[in-house]
């Protein structure tokens, strides 16, 4: 199901870009921890769904997973660095298709997103499927995600060209969490520590979303107030939370031996 992406090339530039910078060591490590964490996790889907990152100091560029590689082989020196038209500053390999075409757009048109985490993992995808509203606000979990989804209903194949790409920034608009109905969800976040806390809360809310609708019994929606009150509380702490929240997962990792800084 993955494309490679034939247009990608090396860039050849004469001003030195320099990448090699505390900050952007930081980040590879961040980003491919997320990828493992995903890995343990069941979020990833073969080698067809993909994260990305901006570099830090650099706008116009975006670290992001080689194709041909599970979640699980990434590692900090295997991502590559791209930049918006396609060209490879920096890795060995080229992004899949979508990936570039997706994430290039959305962090182009969209500075505010300095991380864009896509999969199709199993149960924010099966809320993907049906019709209507796909997150209800029924438990505390979701709740962190009041006001802040948005919905693609327009299912239109593979992105494989900078205009879908250019369509589904669109249809995010200024939410953080776009279901892409009939395909899978996308996670935008100000940070690769925001961006991961949300995929895997927002994994949590559909899973208990789809048991709580599998008893077949009624379900019992949280009021607009305390939907809203609830929603204001999360948000106040969330990025000290997302923080550590990543930190454990780093340390989760080292302790099995899974070596993702490489």
């Amino acid at each position: 199901m993955a494309h490679t992406l034939s247009s990608a090339r090396q860039r050849m530039t004469s001003e030195p870009v320099r990448l090699d910078t505390p900050e952007i060591a930081q980040t590879r490590r961040e980003l491919a921890a997320c990828f493992r964490l995903a890995s343990l996790y069941g979020y990833e889907e073969g080698v067809c769904n993909h994260f990305s990152a901006v570099v830090p100091g650099h706008d116009d560029l975006f670290l992001v997973n080689p194709y041909g590689y599970a979640f699980s082989e990434m590692t900090a020196s295997r991502l590559l660095i791209c930049d918006f038209d396609g060209n490879v500053i920096e890795g060995e390999g080229k992004p899949e298709a979508t990936a570039f075409y997706i994430h290039a757009r959305l962090h182009k048109l969209m500075p505010r997103v300095k991380a864009a985490f896509h999969t199709h993992m199993p149960n924010a995808t099966a809320l993907c499927l049906f019709e209507g509203p796909p997150l209800l606000w029924l438990g505390q979990t979701a709740l962190k995600f009041y006001g802040r989804t948005a919905v693609d209903e327009q299912y239109n194949g593979l992105a494989l060209d900078d205009a879908e790409g250019d369509r589904i920034a669109s249809a995010m608009g200024d939410a953080d969490i776009l279901f892409l109905k009939n395909h899978g969800v996308m996670v935008a976040g100000g940070s690769i520590a925001e961006a991961w806390d949300d995929l895997y809360y927002l994994e949590r809310a559909a899973e208990v979303q789809l048991r709580a609708m599998s008893a077949n019994r009624p379900l019992k929606p949280v009021p607009h107030e305390i939907a809203q009150r609830t929603y204001e509380q999360m948000r106040a702490g969330d990025a000290e939370s997302a923080r550590a929240h990543l930190e454990s997962g780093m340390r989760q990792l080292r302790a099995r031996g899974i070596d993702f800084e490489a």
